[in-house]
């Protein structure tokens, strides 16, 4: 771990930026403890219990001056960063983490404090699971999506205009088949890509024990578009301990009715947003090189009402 004014960057934070990252990304994340110890300062806060990271961000538990517990969250600056403020002003913690505090120039984003320790995956009965998923989503989609946020339309554009080229690098034929027909359903729909402000990442490690509520979600990564791009996540959450099981196109048809129920949505339009989320989860995997279609992108689609 490396340190300055005692703060710990743990090694996979560092080993993210200075492995995947250029000089920017170098410098950030050498700055990282300073920037730490600067906002402690500025926002009178006291550190309360050891850092914490995910791929791109560090977490501080701090203390504020009432005794309030807090988490100092800090991630490079990035267009995803500032959609994730944008997104927290706007839901005001309804289903979500509350934002307390934000510093503009460095992103860095104060949040209440949940418990990191429990997530909603801790919940055995996954219909109960994801029915509290559920919720949460449709609390999250209910918000009018404020000014300053991506549309889905130019997302599915961006895919559309990339898929020649990646065909091309699938050597094999039905694979290819796979990708000019999940491309096909994008473009049925890429008209009318929907105004509701999505999560865009919402999955039960995405969903955290709290005080203020049983649950709320955490790290949006909004965008405005139709509720059906919003499901591939849940659908595909714990992927691992189904594929194990075999038990994974039973669970993920049960959980893609359960949520177009909970949420009032045409299941033949759902299924065709969420063969968006496979097509863009495939393109960016071709981009890091991989030749083939992943098994459990395949396996989910396989799973979904016929389009």
């Amino acid at each position: 771990m490396s340190s300055t004014h005692g703060i710990e960057v743990p090694d996979a934070l560092v080993a993210s930026y200075t492995r995947n990252g250029g000089t920017e990304e170098r410098a950030w994340i050498a700055r990282l403890p300073a920037l730490v110890a600067e906002l402690l300062d500025r926002w009178e806060l006291e550190r309360d219990g050891d850092t914490r990271s995910g791929e791109a961000s560090l977490v501080v538990p701090v203390r504020r001056t009432d005794d309030a517990r807090a988490a100092l969250k800090l991630q490079m600056p990035r267009e995803e960063t500032t959609a994730a403020l944008i997104g927290l002003r706007a839901w005001n913690g309804d289903g979500i983490v509350r934002l307390l505090d934000h510093d503009p120039e460095s992103s860095a984003m104060l949040l209440e404090s949940l418990d990191g320790s429990r997530t909603l995956a801790s919940v055995e009965d996954d219909d109960v699971a994801m029915h509290v998923l559920a919720g949460l989503m449709a609390r999250l989609h209910s918000v009018s999506a404020p000014e300053g946020l991506r549309g889905l339309g130019d997302v599915a554009r961006d895919m559309l205009a990339s898929v020649p080229a990646a065909v091309a690098a699938l050597p094999d034929p039905e694979d290819r088949r796979r990708l000019h027909g999940w491309a096909s359903a994008v473009d049925e729909l890429a008209g009318e890509p929907g105004n509701r402000m999505l999560h865009w990442d919402l999955h039960y490690d995405n969903v955290l024990a709290a005080e203020r509520e049983p649950w709320l979600a955490i790290d949006p990564e909004p965008l405005v578009g139709d509720p059906g791009f919003d499901l591939w996540p849940a659908l595909d959450t714990g992927w691992e301990k189904l594929d194990a099981t075999g038990d994974a196109p039973r669970v993920v048809r049960r959980r893609f009715d359960l949520l177009t129920e909970a949420l009032g949505l045409d299941r033949q339009r759902a299924a065709g947003w969420t063969l968006a989320r496979l097509l863009q989860n495939t393109l960016w995997d071709i981009e890091d090189g991989r030749t083939t279609i992943a098994p459990s992108q395949t396996a989910v689609a396989d799973a979904l009402p016929r389009h």
